[in-house]
């Protein structure tokens, strides 16, 4: 006979194979339960993890397979310059670089047309597009606004107050977070480490609101929910912001207040006398 503890665990393993089953005969008697935003309110998906929901694709009259979607002229220019950096058996090389290049042109995300046509240009199937564009979270395949906000949200920046950053740009705008605001104009989403721990809290701001031709994307550091306020103001008036640090103490990644040492030319290292050798 087996131990009590043998026994509980069976018992809990036949349980979820029971449930499981249940689910697995479920899905196959219905339909898709994401096949429209009512069906996916209804199964509870919105509800599911962020991290999760990315991963999901409900067609809608401006994201679906069926619309035609292809690069410019110029930027057809761009994708063969991309591609000529690969042998012509690795085409599937520049799908990052063309993914990118479609979210410029797109006005900062990339519709499942879009990924269709790289797909065709690269010669796979759209699967292996879609499994890059739903891996990296920088690709947006949901609308965001002309500037969409950036807040870190990695241990150094959440230490030094990133979730207050965040707040603070939720509540002036108004919207959650992946929101648009109803001008369309602004978005904000949440980014890992971007590389200014120093300078803790950043975000990064993609600007979109002059095509590929002049996107831009920029960080900003050293932030207060006071500034990062003004920075959307002026964004929205159209000025640009100095990039880099707000802190009028610190140049770049120094310390605030200049520097206490290294203060001048580091003398070099001592050189053997290699004649003597």
């Amino acid at each position: 006979m087996l131990p009590p503890a043998a026994r509980l665990a069976a018992r809990r393993l036949l349980g979820l194979a029971s449930a499981s089953a249940s689910q697995s005969a479920a899905r196959r008697l219905s339909p898709s339960p994401i096949s429209s935003p009512a069906a996916a309110a209804a199964t509870g998906y919105f509800s599911r993890a962020f991290s999760s929901a990315l991963n999901y694709h409900i067609d809608s009259p401006d994201n679906n397979p069926n619309m035609p979607w292809e690069f410019t002229k110029d930027n057809m220019e761009k994708v063969n310059e991309i591609l000529s950096h690969y042998p012509s058996n690795y085409k599937q090389s520049g799908i990052i670089p063309m993914l990118d290049l479609a979210q410029q042109q797109h006005g900062g995300w990339v519709p499942v047309a879009a990924m269709d046509a790289i797909a065709k240009i690269v010669g796979v199937a759209p699967i292996r597009v879609y499994e890059v564009a739903t891996f990296y979270s920088m690709f947006n395949r949901t609308k965001v606004g002309k500037y969409h906000l950036l807040v870190c949200g990695t241990t150094p920046c959440m230490i030094r107050g990133s979730c207050d950053i965040e707040d603070a740009l939720l509540k002036h705008l108004g919207v959650k977070r992946n929101e648009v605001t109803s001008d369309g104009l602004f978005s904000v989403g949440e980014m890992e480490c971007m590389g200014c721990c120093v300078n803790a809290p950043m975000i990064a701001v993609a600007d979109y609101t002059k095509g590929s031709d002049g996107y831009t994307y920029n960080y900003y550091e050293d932030l207060t929910p006071k500034r990062v306020v003004e920075l959307v103001e002026m964004l929205r008036r159209g000025e640009t912001p100095p990039r880099g640090t707000q802190n009028p103490e610190r140049k770049n990644c120094g310390p605030a207040g200049g520097m206490t040492t290294l203060l001048g030319e580091p003398k070099p290292p001592p050189c053997r006398d290699l004649d003597a050798c």
